[in-house]
């Protein structure tokens, strides 16, 4: 009997190793493929197509006997949470070995790389620009112009520089991306390297992924003939938050400080050694082979408005189907809630929900007819981002959450601009006196204040996108910055049942 057991990195958190060792010692034939995304489900096996989990290593000898109809889920590609997908990017996710060169050209692996090697450089970046694929790192930039910037920028030498700093809290795309398809990203930075004349690439990946790390350096060496001229190192994140801002990520991988650079010059024109640079995030890499494969407007058919194409998004938090899916821009914050992601775990109402990591807004049940669009977000005062999605109940504090984003500002600022540097502590102090009660309204009147300082006069988005939180959290949840002053007040009225004097 052959099993096909997730290796990702919650998989085995989940104890899939335990249970690869097991379903071995009773005679299975164990195969490590990579993960569906349904991470509720993990460790998740599969026979014959068919899914089984959560499992345990209890569970082991009835799954093996046949005997386990209680945690089967039928076959997994007709599960509902997938058949409403669109999978351009994961389109191999769960169904590969990550790091089998015959499973990736068997997949149509190396053809995107292959057409474009057929085609001059500028013809390769005009397919990128007609797509209309935006960067999914977070700012939505179009990757096209990025693209014709570079090869149109003198240099002798030129990088591609991916950035897999993924540290936005509910986000694990990238790491699903590099742990479970790393020759997608690979073949996408190579494409990348062929239209902008770069000959080398780096990527750049957060210290936390060790996982992530192995797989991208073992998938190097295997394809290295395969990727030449063009080669590609793997470099270890310093630990930063901020060295996900692309300016501050060239800086720790020419070996300085993680801190932000002024712009001008872009990283286009001057970036990684002084150098035309194109950085690009792992998801933006990783949808070029199969624009390449299909058409620019192949890639264009999916999405809405300015927003082309599909993103991955991941469900996290308190949500009962936390997981990647993978779908056309348009589905509303409300469908991807309470329709795809199931509701809370704790069957308590959703009070909010934060979109686009822990500078992102959060956003409240009667937003939810929004639709998951770069535009669409910006205009009810948010952003995408990364793509994730993190779900709170009724439990959850709002004036409290607004004091955390400020600390974690305060925490993680690289200290280069006085607005983020000095802004967000202040803010946590303001915050801190406001869920005490003192002076409550002149003291959001002045973070208020200080949130537009931080937003026009910071460098980069670290102290730039800190107020989207903040305000969103005063603005639609008012109620949770004004209770504690309620708290403090005496009660100068007798309970209905203590009879008055």
């Amino acid at each position: 009997m052959k099993v096909r057991l997730s290796d990702d990195a919650l998989a085995i958190a989940c104890g899939a190793d335990a249970i690869a060792r097991a379903l071995t010692a009773g005679g299975a034939e164990v195969e490590r493929v990579s993960s569906w995304g349904m991470h509720w489900l993990e460790p998740l096996a599969e026979i014959d197509g068919v899914g089984y989990g959560p499992l345990a290593v209890p569970d082991v000898a009835k799954l093996l006997a046949g005997e386990l109809d209680d945690k089967c889920i039928g076959v997994i590609g007709s599960h509902p949470f997938l058949a409403r997908q669109t999978r351009l990017t994961f389109a191999r996710a769960g169904k590969t070995r990550s790091l089998s060169l015959e499973d990736y050209t068997a997949t149509a692996g190396w053809e995107g790389l292959s057409l474009a090697r057929a085609m001059s450089p500028l013809e390769v970046v005009e397919i990128v620009a007609g797509s209309g694929l935006r960067g999914r790192g977070g700012a939505g930039f179009p990757a096209g112009i990025k693209w014709r910037t570079v090869l149109e920028a003198p240099g002798d030498q030129k990088y591609i520089v991916c950035n897999a700093d993924e540290g936005d809290s509910g986000t694990f795309a990238d790491r699903m991306a590099m742990e479970g398809d790393p020759f997608q990203l690979l073949e996408g930075m190579a494409i990348a390297g062929h239209a902008a004349g770069a000959s080398k690439g780096y990527v750049y990946v957060r210290s936390e992924y060790p996982h992530a790390i192995a797989k991208l350096e073992q998938a190097v060496r295997l394809c290295r003939d395969i990727l030449a001229p063009f080669s590609v190192e793997v470099r270890a994140g310093a630990g930063s938050y901020v060295c996900g801002e692309e300016t501050a990520l060239l800086n720790s991988l020419e070996g300085k400080r993680g801190e932000v650079r002024a712009k001008p010059p872009l990283p286009a024109h001057a970036g990684l050694f002084g150098k035309p640079t194109i950085i690009n995030n792992v998801l933006t890499l990783a949808a070029v082979p199969w624009i390449l494969r299909h058409g620019a407007d192949a890639y264009r058919d999916f999405g809405m408005g300015r927003s082309r194409g599909t993103m991955p998004i991941q469900l996290a938090g308190n949500i009962r189907h936390g997981g990647l899916f993978e779908t056309s821009f348009g589905v509303t914050l409300g469908d991807l809630v309470n329709e795809i992601g199931g509701g809370t775990e704790t069957g308590r109402p959703v009070r909010a929900v934060q979109v686009g990591g822990p500078l992102g807004a959060y956003f409240p049940p009667a937003l939810f007819d929004t639709p998951f669009d770069y535009e669409a977000f910006a205009a009810a005062g948010g952003l995408i981002g990364h793509g994730g999605v993190v779900v709170f109940d009724d439990t959850v504090d709002l004036a409290e959450q607004a004091r955390f984003a400020l600390e974690f500002c305060a925490i993680e600022s690289c200290g280069k601009c006085t607005p983020c540097r000095i802004g967000s502590v202040r803010g946590r102090e303001t915050m801190e006196k406001i869920i005490a009660g003192e002076q409550t309204e002149a003291n959001l009147e002045l973070i208020e204040d200080l949130c537009e300082t931080m937003t026009f006069g910071s460098l980069c988005a670290m102290g730039g996108f800190t107020p989207y939180p903040v305000l969103s959290a005063i603005r639609h949840f008012p109620e949770d910055f004004r209770r504690a002053k309620a708290h403090n007040t005496p009660n100068l009225e007798a309970p209905d049942d203590v009879p008055a004097r």
